[in-house]
């Protein structure tokens, strides 16, 4: 038996070929970048010329062709879109934690790492970008919208690429994205830079929840919460501290241009840690691809995986409802767990893009000074920083939706604390810095449970989907909020703040009505009993 064969690419010349092609298009760019070394790296108005545009042309034909090369037969992947029984691969509870695990878990900790790097980088970008192609600074923020709009259509276009071909070609997928869109750091006008970061944005986008899926898949259930809340916590930290850090390091040498350039060798790291990266055992029993899923499983639980009694890996026959896409979400037993967490994902979103992006300008109206206000952010954010420690424990030792319930709770009885200190005019220092750590704290306590929680909630052949889903709404909720931004809405410091927690506590009741445990739950335990409180 080639027991490679389940980690193999299904088309692996095609994938190469087209990894080369998108590579040498990014490349070709360079003579014309290393030109401007003499101005600042500064590319403003030059022509482009032959060389890079064929560059241009390459990186879309390498992706495509690439993609190809990931995605599998259709044949062999038909049954994963229609119901019926079959047999789930999964790993029983009692097995530990072994190197295969962890091996895994950092891997797709550097994945979500680099996903969290690129579109952090647009805060470090936007000053040198403004200044070289002498557009305002409203014209700029054009960039984040972009960018932002990019991760929403991406996380529900690539959580459904992950349901139909596989966790592991979305991943792969994003990757050679981040690759393509390297291309910004040469793009001598800003209108290239909106398309390409409107791309940047889809692929970090859709690479987020599937990360997250594929954790869920994979792990023991003993052990899913933890990880899983934990993958995001430090895979986002480690993604702000990249872009900090290179940020510092290149952009005083090669100019802004540097940090979108960074998408050739970090969009390479996951290329080539893909060979650590096995498909979801689930994902292909679920597709009817049997023996490749107990080759997976041999990975995790040793060579005894190869039989179907051992105590490592549980064989069962399971009854899946015909798969119908993104309508399945909003019906059936996940109708108002979805509404539930959709709601709470679009007002974190306000939370996080709106009132705490104004924060600081309102701070000011209130006579604070701009830089005052500016440290006074800095050490709110330095207290809230254990609070990711509390939220792992909360949600591993204590219970999953409670935990959720809870800091979403603790949001909203925040933001009506700014509503009262806005309405009696509190201007102490110490009160605002303790509101504004409480704030983070609880906000980011949200964000960090509310993809794990999706990723375990929903049925094999909709997991990807559904984690997209949810994903994407907390970005819409960014969208929102900086328009209404713009509108003037979030000027207004007290009306603001209760803006947002209307939404907020709605969630809250939703998932207190519809929410379920989750914390030591087999995946397939949670939709049985999913499907029975819906009945």
């Amino acid at each position: 038996m080639n027991r490679n064969r389940s980690i193999s690419f299904h088309h692996p010349v095609a994938f190469w070929i087209g990894c080369i092609a998108i590579i040498g298009g990014v490349l070709s760019h360079m003579p014309m970048f290393m030109m401007g070394r003499h101005n600042g790296y500064q590319m403003v108005g030059m022509p482009m010329d032959t060389p890079m545009l064929i560059g241009m042309a390459m990186v879309p034909f390498g992706v495509l062709l690439s993609a190809y090369g990931l995605m599998p037969r259709i044949g062999r992947m038909a049954k994963s879109e229609h119901g019926g029984s079959h047999l789930q691969f999964h790993v029983a509870d009692g097995v530990p934690l072994n190197a295969e695990h962890w091996k895994l878990v950092i891997v797709l900790v550097i994945a979500l790492a680099v996903d969290v790097l690129k579109p952090a980088t647009l805060g470090f970008v936007m000053p040198g970008m403004t200044r070289e192609y002498e557009i305002s600074k409203e014209t700029a923020g054009v960039l984040a919208l972009v960018a932002l709009t990019g991760t929403t259509v991406g996380s529900v276009v690539w959580g459904r690429i992950a349901d139909v071909f596989g966790r592991r070609a979305a991943i792969l997928l994003s990757a050679l994205m981040f690759i393509g869109t390297a291309i910004c750091g040469a793009m001598p006008a800003f209108g290239w830079n909106l398309a390409m970061c409107f791309l940047m944005g889809a692929s970090a986008g859709g690479l987020l929840p599937i990360t997250f899926t594929l954790m869920a898949e994979s792990v023991p259930a003993a052990h899913r919460g933890w990880l899983l809340v934990a993958l995001g916590g430090v895979g986002t930290s480690a993604g702000y501290l990249l872009a900090a850090g290179s940020a510092a390091w290149l952009v005083p040498e090669f100019s802004w241009r540097a940090l979108w350039l960074l998408g050739l060798p970090t969009g390479l790291v996951i290329v080539f840690l893909g060979r650590y990266i096995p498909e979801s055992p689930r994902f292909l029993s679920n597709a009817g691809l049997v023996d490749e899923a107990r080759e997976v499983l041999e990975r995790f639980t040793g060579a005894g995986a190869a039989g179907t009694t051992g105590e490592a890996v549980v064989v069962e026959a399971v009854e899946d409802e015909p798969g119908a896409g993104l309508a399945q979400l909003l019906r059936s037993s996940h109708a108002r767990i979805t509404w539930g967490l959709m709601v709470c994902g679009i007002a974190w979103g306000l939370v996080n893009f709106g009132f705490l992006l104004w924060l600081p300008t309102n701070l000011g109206t209130m006579g604070m000074d701009t830089s005052a206000a500016s440290a006074l952010l800095a050490r709110s954010a330095l207290l809230a920083l254990p609070g990711i420690g509390l939220v792992i424990w909360l949600y591993h030792r204590w219970s999953s939706i409670k935990a959720l319930v809870l800091f979403i709770v603790l949001t909203t009885a925040t933001l009506l604390l700014f509503v009262a200190m806005s309405m009696v005019k509190v201007q102490s220092s110490l009160a605002i810095v303790a509101a504004t750590a409480l704030l983070l704290v609880s906000s980011s306590g949200v964000i960090a449970m509310l993809i794990p929680y999706a990723a375990e909630i929903y049925p094999v052949h909709l997991r990807g989907t559904g984690s997209g889903v949810i994903a994407a709404s907390s970005k819409f909720g960014g969208i929102v909020g900086a328009g209404l931004g713009v509108m003037g809405v979030f000027t207004h410091f007290g009306t603001s703040a209760l803006l947002i927690a209307v939404p907020m506590a709605v969630a809250a009741a939703l998932l207190i009505r519809s929410g379920i445990e989750t914390r030591g739950q087999r995946l397939e335990e949670i939709q049985r009993a999913l499907h029975l409180r819906a009945r």
